[in-house]
């Protein structure tokens, strides 16, 4: 091996005019690099708050968690069996538990190889549910599934899609998806929460509890700072040590405090070094700070040097440097390495040690099921051998239903047995071809949108369109039923809802991953616009009928101005991505089965650039993108209050057919006892920082409850309904925080007339910000507020935090 390739970086053309590059990878140099493994925290457990916990029997989910289960004991019995298990393995042998077999040498989209009584991995997507296989089920995106803002949804997709992988002999799922929505265009946003660290990390951790509990190794990706496709393996995300812990890092911090058995870094670099040779993030931060047991994966082709396992990379995928290139970064190249002294044997120990630890954590040693997926001979018969599906097209129905969102209604919705009915657009729609119409859903959809294209996909079973759920109920109240799937004749559509008592035009947008472009969309979007021309069919068929409601399957915010204020556009749903039941869930809404809950999971503005982030693009072949994070902490609906910038619609805003008042506002503090780690509690009052120690941002201290808070909601209303009410605090001006940050929500169903009490649990950390110069979490100086309300714009109670 020659050192130019260990020590080789990418070189940069002559700057365009239109993008910022970067001077080359940072890369580490070639040494002999010792290895001390990471001490593992020794809290001992502490029921009810800290009880220890076994992946498969996770906390009872609620609205207002207060327990933070302790992974730690499970973690440490299934290290003492990892050591044991290679103890007598070879240098070779140990390798080969690190490195994938190569792209398509096995049955699944990743594998390791079998060593010794170890039978490897089987690695597969995707976050929405087994990917490359039959009689799965394809839940809603993660999008969806944030806009529910409803933990025990989230957990309930998490268990269903475990319960998938494990029968189907999956060892490691490759979700959830945590990054965050920076850039309203990011082709990738609808497979993750949002745009805001707080859902996002509760979503994540509530999901990996799930996914877990069903048998099978969640991972938590990509870690860190990929928010756009554009350029992904050649753009530099620069971002400073404040707002990579309290935005980026979050949801992944969280994933650790849910037991999470992996992680995978990402395809881009964080400040001028890949994210799979970065030593901050993957050894200081995740294994050090976070306190994470498990290991840490690539993403496919992501390891781009020889040293990554020094800087943290426990196991490279799919194996191969590039697809089917019959070269590795680690196979023979680790073992030479190894054996010269370069990187130590006592660091391999510990990557195999991991990996190995990661599958008895989840008892994957008793009796797992085969494989029985095929992700590169979809005719192969194994893909049939297992039926999954269970009864999870319940689960979709539900969240399909909740994860929608209800922008505006003037006395449009519910539907009451209408005389007549027409549909207007393709989304309205089953595809032409049928559910999988195109590989990786990576074309133009010719019917409704239920999910959007590249590796975060799965084979649809089947799908329902509002066409079918719609004309379904239509037959029980005798409604006529008329409909025009032609996007493109705006004359036909106009006339086709002339005299009709309800017009509904369905309208989508679609997005992916880079390896795929639709319609000259790289990835992520070109603009925030509808397709197929959607703004004009709603304008041709509200200018025709005074009852036009607005239907919307989109995998992020639009630019819905020329028709949001429209008189004749009586209701706006904003459906999502809803999976198999994506109709059935829209039709629910419609009629009022199920009373609008969901609220946004980001802002939808008024004009694109009022966002704070827009998409780089440009650059050769040879250049590496500068991607500055110059807005910091002010992202989505944090920039729009800073800015005093008027969205169309907030983050967390959503209607109910109800009505909710909220009263009778408390807070209390929550006395820690007779604590282990009091002093640290007292630094903290004091103005101390959290100690630089091995898993100290994830340390019990931080995260058991420390307030309160309590409140009233009463649905003044005539129907029985859901609301989501949301915490957010107010920090001094002079700790530089956004004027409201997102550190509190849950959700409460309450009949008409009634009142119901709710609470809303804080911890240290909640009020904590990070100190970039003592590399810990402080509590502000001065006096911190807090607001309770229906959106972040929509406060309704007002309180104080003790001091």
């Amino acid at each position: 091996m020659s050192s130019s390739m260990l020590t080789s970086s990418v070189t940069t053309s002559t700057p365009t005019s239109y993008v910022a590059t970067e001077t080359g990878a940072s890369t580490l140099p070639i040494s002999s690099y010792s290895f001390s493994p990471f001490p593992t925290p020794t809290l001992a457990p502490e029921p009810p708050v800290f009880p220890a916990t076994d992946p498969l029997y996770p906390p009872p989910v609620s609205a207002d968690p207060t327990v933070v289960p302790d992974f730690a004991p499970a973690w440490a019995t299934a290290y003492t069996k990892a050591m044991a298990m290679i103890s007598n393995f070879t240098i070779p042998q140990k390798v080969n538990i690190t490195t994938g077999v190569g792209w398509a040498n096995g049955l699944c989209v990743g594998n390791t190889p079998p060593v010794g009584n170890f039978p490897g991995l089987c690695l597969q997507d995707s976050p929405t549910g087994v990917r490359d296989t039959d009689f799965v089920t394809s839940f809603p995106a993660g999008i969806t599934t944030a806009s529910t803002w409803n933990r025990a949804l989230m957990r309930a997709r998490g268990l269903a899609m475990g319960q998938e992988n494990r029968m189907k002999g999956v060892n490691v799922a490759l979700g959830p998806m945590m990054n965050m929505g920076r850039i309203a265009q990011g082709g990738r946003n609808w497979e993750g929460f949002g745009a805001d660290p707080f859902l996002s990390g509760e979503a994540a951790y509530e999901t990996i509890l799930g996914l877990q509990s069903g048998g099978v190794q969640a991972t938590a990706k990509h870690y860190i700072n990929n928010e756009q496709e554009w350029k992904r393996t050649q753009e530099s995300s620069n971002v400073d040590d404040r707002t990579e812990h309290e935005i980026y890092a979050h949801p992944f911090m969280r994933s650790v405090m849910a037991g999470v058995a992996s992680v995978m870094c990402s395809y881009n670099l964080v400040n001028d070094t890949y994210a799979c040779n970065n030593n901050k993030t993957l050894n200081d931060m995740m294994k050090r700070e976070f306190g994470f047991q498990g290991f840490i994966q690539s993403d496919w082709s992501a390891t781009m040097n020889l040293l990554s396992p020094v800087a943290g990379l426990d196991m490279t995928m799919p194996g191969d440097i590039t697809f089917d290139s019959g070269t590795s970064y680690f196979g023979q190249n680790l073992t030479d390495l190894v054996m010269n002294g370069t990187v130590s044997e006592a660091r391999l120990d510990d990557m195999a040690t991991r990996i190995v630890a990661a599958w008895y954590y989840l008892h994957q040693d008793e009796n797992y099921p085969n494989v029985t997926v095929d992700s590169f001979n979809f005719y192969d018969t194994i893909n049939q051998d297992v039926n999954a599906q269970s009864d999870h097209y319940m689960i979709v129905r539900e969240i399909g239903a909740a994860g929608t969102v209800l922008l505006k209604n003037e006395g449009a919705l519910p539907l009451n047995k209408p005389k007549s009915i027409v549909l207007v657009g393709s989304d309205a729609a089953p595809p032409v071809s049928g559910p999988n119409e195109y590989s990786d859903q990576g074309g133009d959809p010719s019917g409704i949108l239920a999910v959007g294209w590249g590796s975060g996909t799965n084979n649809l079973t089947y799908l329902i369109s509002p066409y079918e759920a719609i004309q379904a109920r239509a037959r029980v109240d005798q409604t006529s039923v008329f409909w025009d799937f032609d996007d493109w004749n705006l004359d036909k559509a106009g006339n086709s809802v002339i005299g009709m008592q309800v017009a509904i035009v369905f309208v989508n947008s679609d997005s992916g991953e880079g390896y795929i472009t639709v319609d000259g969309n790289a990835g992520d979007r070109q603009n925030l616009t509808a397709w197929h021309q959607g703004d004009e069919l709603i304008l041709a068929v509200a200018a025709q009928n005074n009852n036009t409601i607005v239907v919307t399957n989109s995998v992020g915010p639009l630019i819905i101005e020329p028709w949001a204020d429209h008189p004749n556009v009586t209701a706006i749903v904003w459906a999502n991505l809803g999976g198999n039941e994506a109709g059935n869930a829209i039709a629910d809404i419609l009629y009022g089965a199920w009373n609008p809950s969901g609220k946004l999971p980001y802002t939808i503005a008024k004009s694109p650039m009022d966002y704070p982030a827009q998409l780089v693009l440009g650059g050769t072949a040879a250049d590496i993108l500068s991607i500055n994070y110059t807005e910091g902490l002010f992202i989505d609906y944090r920039w729009f209050d800073a800015q005093n910038i008027t969205p169309r619609y907030e983050f967390g805003f959503g209607l109910s057919y109800t009505t909710f008042e909220y009263s009778d506002l408390s807070i209390t503090s929550i006395s820690p006892g007779d604590y282990a780690e009091m002093d640290l509690i007292t630094n903290w009052e004091n103005g101390g920082a959290s100690p630089i120690a091995e898993g100290s941002s994830t340390a019990l201290w931080l995260h058991m409850p420390a307030y309160q808070v309590t409140f009233n909601v009463k649905n003044s209303g005539a129907v029985y309904g859901g609301e989501i009410p949301q915490l957010y605090l107010h920090h001094p001006p002079s700790v530089g925080e956004p004027p409201s940050v997102l550190k509190g929500f849950t959700n409460v169903e309450v009949s008409p007339g009634q009142t119901a009490p709710v609470s809303i649990t804080l911890s240290r950390y909640d009020l904590s910000v990070w100190d970039v110069v003592r590399q810990g979490w402080v509590k502000p100086e001065g006096t911190i507020t807090f607001s309770v309300g229906a959106s972040s714009r929509d406060f309704r109670l007002n309180g104080t935090i003790p001091a």
